[in-house]
C-alpha cells in the first residue's frame, strides 16, 4: 500500500515525500483510515512505528476541510514528557504549514507568559503536557469547549506517571461529542479500562504482540560486576569508536556521576534528566542529535518521546525494575527498519529483573563475554588475581593468595592480619574505682510545668540583602542644646500670589537730597522752561531763512 491510496490531499502527500516516506508503517496503513472514516481508535504498537504520523496526518487533514475558527483549539493532543511533545509539535508543524493549520506546544518548567501570548492570537491543534494544560486553565488562557478531536499518545506512561487525576479533569472540560483517539506502546488493565470510559464503539487496532520488541533490534547482554560497569563501557565506547550512544541509568545523580568520569577520560557526553531546565535538555537533545555530543546519560524521563534518526547504540547500564520500561528503552534504536544494538550490562545482583525482562520478551536475551572484564570471561595477563574466578586462581602466585585471603579473614573478624591468632582475654587487674558518694543536696526547684511552645515556626525567608560595607560614622557627637522652641501654630498664607507685570521703568538717578517739584519736574531749573529735544533749535539762535529777508 501506498500513501497515494488513503485518501490524503496533495499537500500532505508532498509533506511525506519530503520527509523521504514512501510508503506507510503497518500502525498507519490501518489508523489513517479508520480516522478518516470517523471511528475512535485504540491502537497498540511498539515505539518506532510511526504511531505519531498515524494521527496527525488523518487530523490535519481533517481539520483542514472545516471551517477555520482559530480563536479556540479544535483539536487537543495529550503527552506524559516534555520531549514527547516537542517531538509531536515538530510533526504537526511540518504538515500543518502546508494547509494552513496552526499548531501550538505547551509544557511546564518555562514560563508560561509567552504560551497566552500564543493561544492568544488564535490555534487549530494544541499539544500538551496534562499538568501545564490545567495551568492554563486555570489561567483561563485556554477554552476547550469547541474540542472536536482528543488525542492520548502514549497514554499508559501518563497512568504510570500518575496523571490519572489531571486525565479526569481534563475530560470534564472537553465536549462529551468528540471523537477520542487513545494510543500506546503497552496495554494494560489501566489502560482498558480508561478506554472504556472515554471511547465509544472505538477499533481496536494492535499490529505487533504485546510486550515484543522490534525486530530489527539485536539485543545483548554483558553479566560484569557493579563496580566494573564504567570500566566496561568505556572500553566498548573507545574500541568500538562508538559516536552516538544513549545511555540508561537509574538515578539522576548516577547519570551525572557517570558523566563526569566519561568526561574525564575525554569522552564528549552530557546528562539529561529531570533536574536540567527545559533549554538545557532541548538544547542538548539538539546537540545529540546533530551530533556534536557523542554519548546522552539518561534517566527514564527521556525513555519515551525521543526520536533520534537512525540511532547505533542504546546502553541499559542499570537494568530497569519494570519489564516494560526495557521495551521502552530500547525502542530509541531501530526505528523506522533500521537496525540498531541494545546492550544491558547486568549485575548479579540484578539478574532478578533481568528474569523479569526475559519472562516477558519470552526469550532469551544473548550473552556475550568481553575479556577481562565480564564475570566468567578470560582474565588477561596484566591482571594478576580477579576474586572468585577459579582459572584466574590457578594462574594466580600462591603469596597473592595468602594476602588476599588473609584480607578476607581480618574483613570477617574485624581485626588486622597481623593479629590472627588466637585471642586470649587477659584479666582485668585494675584497681576499683574509688569514687565519693553523691552527697550534694537534692534539688528543691519545682519541676517545669510551663506549656510547650505551640507556636507556628518562623518559616521567613533568610534575609539575603548585601551586608553594610559603608564606613562607620566617627564625627563627634552633636553638644548642641536641643530646640525648645515652641512649633510655629500660626495659619499658613493663603493669599494668592502677586500677578501684576513687574515695574520696567528707569531706575531713579538723583543725587542724595536734592528736590523737584512734582508738577514741575520736566522743567529746567534754571529758565524754568521744558529743555529742548536733541536736534531743536535753541531760543537764543537767529530764524534761519532766505538771505536778505531777515528783519531790519
Amino acid at each position: 500500500m501506498l500513501f497515494d491510496e488513503l485518501g490524503l490531499r496533495v499537500e500532505l502527500l508532498n509533506a511525506i515525500k519530503s520527509k523521504g516516506y514512501t510508503t506507510p508503517t503497518p500502525i498507519q496503513a490501518r489508523v489513517i483510515p479508520a480516522i478518516l472514516s470517523g471511528r475512535d481508535i485504540l491502537a497498540r504498537a511498539q515505539t518506532g512505528t510511526g504511531k505519531t504520523d498515524a494521527f496527525a496526518l488523518p487530523l490535519v487533514e481533517l481539520l483542514s476541510q472545516g471551517n477555520h475558527n482559530r480563536r479556540h483549539p479544535r483539536a487537543l493532543i495529550l503527552v506524559p514528557t516534555r520531549e514527547l511533545a516537542l517531538q509531536v509539535g515538530d510533526s504537526i508543524k511540518a504538515y500543518g504549514r502546508r494547509v494552513s493549520i496552526r499548531c501550538s506546544v505547551v509544557y511546564g518548567g518555562v514560563n508560561i507568559d509567552p504560551q497566552v501570548d500564543r493561544l492568544k492570537r488564535g490555534i487549530d491543534i494544541l499539544v500538551a503536557t496534562p499538568g501545564r494544560l490545567l495551568d492554563l486553565a486555570g489561567h483561563r488562557a485556554v477554552n476547550l469547549a469547541q474540542i472536536e478531536f482528543l488525542v492520548f499518545d502514549e497514554a499508559d506512561r501518563m497512568l504510570d506517571l500518575g496523571f490519572s487525576k489531571e486525565i479526569s479533569e481534563v475530560l470534564e472540560m472537553v465536549p462529551e461529542d468528540r471523537r477520542t483517539m487513545l494510543f500506546s506502546a503497552t496495554y494494560t488493565q489501566q489502560i482498558r479500562d480508561l478506554a472504556k470510559i472515554m471511547l465509544t464503539e472505538p477499533e481496536y487496532i494492535e499490529v505487533t504482540p504485546s510486550n515484543t520488541a522490534a525486530e530489527s533490534i539485536v539485543q545483548k547482554i554483558h553479566l560484569v560486576n557493579k563496580s566494573h560497569k564504567r570500566d566496561l563501557l568505556i572500553h566498548l565506547i573507545l574500541q568500538g569508536r562508538w559516536r552516538q550512544v544513549l545511555v540508561f541509568v537509574r538515578t539522576k545523580f548516577g547519570a551525572n556521576k557517570l558523566t563526569e568520569r566519561l568526561v574525564e577520560r575525554g569522552i564528549i557526553a552530557e546528562a539529561l534528566h529531570g533536574n536540567k531546565s527545559q533549554s538545557f535538555r532541548t538544547r542538548t537533545l539538539k546537540e545529540f542529535k546533530n551530533g556534536q555530543i557523542h554519548i546522552l546519560v539518561a534517566t527514564d524521563v527521556a525513555a519515551r518521546g525521543l526520536d533520534i534518526t537512525n540511532l547505533p547504540h542504546v546502553v541499559n547500564y542499570d537494568i530497569p525494575q519494570i519489564p516494560e520500561d526495557y521495551i521502552h528503552r530500547i525502542g530509541r534504536t531501530g526505528r523506522a527498519g533500521v537496525s540498531g544494538i541494545a546492550l544491558s550490562l547486568v549485575s548479579p545482583e540484578e539478574r532478578g529483573y533481568l528474569k523479569a525482562i526475559e519472562g516477558l520478551l519470552k526469550e532469551k536475551i544473548p550473552q556475550e563475554e568481553v575479556s577481562g572484564f565480564t564475570i566468567g570471561g578470560a582474565v588477561p595477563d596484566f591482571v594478576l588475581l580477579r576474586p572468585n574466578n577459579p582459572a584466574s586462581e590457578k594462574k594466580a602466585d600462591k603469596e597473592i593468595l595468602e594476602i588476599v585471603n588473609q584480607r578476607k579473614i581480618s574483613k570477617e573478624r574485624g581485626k588486622a592480619p597481623e593479629a590472627n591468632k588466637a585471642y586470649v582475654k587477659k584479666p582485668d587487674t585494675r584497681k576499683p574505682a574509688g569514687r565519693k558518694t553523691d552527697t550534694r543536696k537534692p534539688d528543691p526547684r519545682k519541676p517545669d510545668t510551663r506549656k510547650p511552645d505551640t507556636r507556628r515556626p518562623d518559616t521567613r525567608k533568610p534575609d539575603t540583602r548585601r551586608p553594610d560595607t559603608r564606613k562607620p560614622d566617627t564625627r563627634k557627637p552633636d553638644t548642641r542644646r536641643p530646640d525648645t522652641r515652641k512649633p510655629d501654630t500660626r495659619r499658613p498664607d493663603t493669599r494668592k500670589p502677586d500677578t501684576r507685570r513687574p515695574d520696567t521703568r528707569r531706575p531713579d538717578t538723583r543725587k542724595p537730597g536734592e528736590k523737584i517739584n512734582s508738577r514741575d519736574s520736566w522743567k529746567d531749573e534754571k529758565s524754568g522752561k521744558k529743555p529742548s529735544r536733541p536736534g531743536a533749535r535753541s531760543p537764543q539762535s537767529p530764524k534761519k531763512g532766505r538771505p536778505g529777508r531777515g528783519k531790519a
